[in-house]
């Protein structure tokens, strides 16, 4: 059996968490979490080491974790945004988005601990910078990211006790088929040069993963260089 430590990453068949996936894979077994079974497994084959885990994350129940008993890293990069003015946004947009930003992160992570306990392991969330700022027409997206937010900082308090260490990344805008979504729903150009690489936040994930034994790096917030973009 592999010695090496074992993570789990959701929303790992694009964006952000496939980046994550890739800087991981040197020294880490992978769980690669997400919908779309066949571009995870066309991922596994790309990464030795890594297999498919293609659970709907809001329907996620004990049984989708049976046998992970030592869990080293979770790393929750999965989500959804649905842009509109809170006039125009009903109540199955705010449900859906906070059930999957939100209640999907807090019950798998819950699921988890165990695992994650044993190995005195560390939970890395993905937020936004709607998690630390909220415009127009981002409201049921940014609550659910403060939530998370909120999240973070009480399972930080809770299981430090355990040997867990908690991370929050927060990335401005990055380069991904979500964002292409975003900016389809903002009626403005694509512009990838002005975003972020999805690698970019990938290496803050490691910059919190790798960090010495004595340092608990509890927060990242990460901005493109190209400066403010809306």
């Amino acid at each position: 059996m592999s010695e090496r430590p074992r993570a789990l990453v959701t929303g790992a068949s694009r964006g952000v968490g496939a980046a994550v996936a890739r800087a991981l894979a040197p020294t880490h077994d992978l769980l690669l979490g997400g919908r779309d079974g066949t571009v995870l497994d066309a991922l596994c084959e790309e990464l030795p080491g890594s297999r498919p885990w293609a659970v709907e994350l809001t329907e996620v129940t004990e049984a989708d974790v049976e046998g992970i008993d030592r869990l080293d890293l979770l790393v929750h990069s999965a989500g959804v945004v649905r842009l509109g003015h809170l006039a125009d946004t009903p109540a199955e947009v705010w449900r859906r988005t906070l059930e999957v930003n939100v209640v999907a992160v807090a019950e798998l992570t819950r699921l988890l601990l165990p695992a994650l306990r044993a190995a005195r392991g560390h939970v890395v969330l993905i937020n936004s910078g709607a998690g630390l700022r909220a415009n127009p027409n981002w409201g049921s997206y940014a609550a659910s990211k403060f939530a998370l937010r909120a999240f973070a900082d009480v399972l930080r308090e809770e299981e430090h006790a355990n040997g867990l260490r908690v991370t929050t990344v927060y990335p401005g805008r990055v380069d991904t088929d979500m964002q292409r979504e975003v900016r389809a729903q903002e009626g403005g150009p694509y512009e990838p040069g002005r975003y972020l690489d999805a690698g970019s936040v990938a290496r803050a994930v490691l910059t919190a993963v790798t960090a010495t034994p004595d340092a608990h790096v509890t927060e990242i917030t990460v901005r493109p260089a190209a400066g403010p973009t809306r």
